[in-house]
């Protein structure tokens, strides 16, 4: 099989890099917790190191971890590898992630190209079970609806896929279809979240008990759909703490873990540069005012609207 990054040019999928910046303008505001610096970021690197190299230089974090599964090809990572800061770490994430220490505040982005299987859910159950006040998880997989098939009916793949007592018992054939995967995903990932910090939660005392506020409930494609969920773990002594990061602030915060919540879908908008700057001297867009541009539609100003801040200008250059 090939690999995706094989197939994938990691550092110019638009979508991609959208949700990437508004996650660093999220984890900027950790700074109640301590020094962002202090943290420790483990990720999957790939070859192109992106979200090491964007939370390397704006974050200014240094002790940094990539978990590579593809251990043959181990030159070829090392070479690729921004900065000495980063650890490399051959192995799959389910067989690295429990020989690490769990005692620094960290931001774990288990950033998977493939779909909802056991061992993701194993590696959350890891992280949610060890980590500190103050971490952050973050969770991506790919949430394309299996394909179709008389015989095997969708709800009956996914059971045997994850467990007949993971899916919702709600969740019927049609929930299946379109981003109905994404959703049913979302809601076992949450599940799997709180199920475990129930459990490491049992013998601690109330102040010291663990709280998950989910922050991401990110949707977008730049091919296959995909799903992007998490948030914060702290102590319930820390609500105090919590409340002055202002999380909620943000516009594409989505912090309510109900299985209904909607989610925020990044979809990034075909414009011209020209059409991009007439519509940023409109923007912040002041009160009961209407954005225009010639001829763009207006669910594309809407789409651009909604992540202007963030969307990504690609350039062709000699480096």
């Amino acid at each position: 099989m090939v690999a995706s990054y094989e197939r994938i040019h990691y550092g110019l999928r638009p979508a991609k890099n959208v949700q990437r910046k508004m996650i660093v303008e999220t984890l900027r505001r950790l700074a109640e917790f301590g020094a962002i610096t202090s943290y420790r970021y483990v990720g999957f690197g790939s070859t192109y190191f992106s979200d090491f190299t964007l939370f390397h230089k704006t974050l200014g974090i240094r002790h940094m971890i990539s978990i590579e599964r593809d251990a043959p090809n181990r030159k070829r990572f090392e070479f690729n590898r921004p900065f000495n800061c980063i650890q490399m770490l051959f192995g799959e994430s389910s067989e690295v992630i429990p020989t690490l220490s769990w005692n620094a505040k960290t931001i774990l982005w288990l950033d998977y190209d493939g779909s909802l299987v056991p061992s993701v859910l194993s590696d959350i159950r890891f992280f949610c079970a060890s980590a500190s006040a103050g971490s952050v998880i973050i969770v991506t997989v790919n949430a394309e609806p299996a394909e179709l098939d008389v015989e095997s009916p969708r709800v009956d793949k996914l059971q045997k896929q994850l467990g007949k007592d993971r899916i919702p018992a709600d969740v019927k054939e049609q929930d299946l279809s379109d981003w109905g995967t994404a959703r049913i995903f979302r809601r076992i990932l949450t599940a799997e979240i709180l199920a475990t910090l129930s459990e490491r939660n049992g013998a601690l005392p109330d102040p010291l008990k663990i709280e998950y506020k989910q922050l991401f409930n990110f949707r977008y494609r730049d091919g296959d759909r995909m799903l992007t969920v998490g948030g914060l773990f702290y102590e319930r002594g820390q609500n105090a703490i919590v409340a002055k990061c202002g999380f909620d602030q943000l516009e594409f915060i989505r912090s309510n873990p109900k299985p209904d919540s909607r989610p925020f879908v990044i979809e990034v908008p075909m414009l011209t540069y020209r059409e991009i700057r007439h519509l940023d001297k409109q923007l912040p867009r002041a009160r009961r005012s209407r954005l225009t541009a010639p001829k763009v539609s207006s669910a594309d100003i809407k789409r651009y609207e909604s992540i202007y801040r963030y969307f990504p200008t690609f350039a062709e250059t000699e480096v």
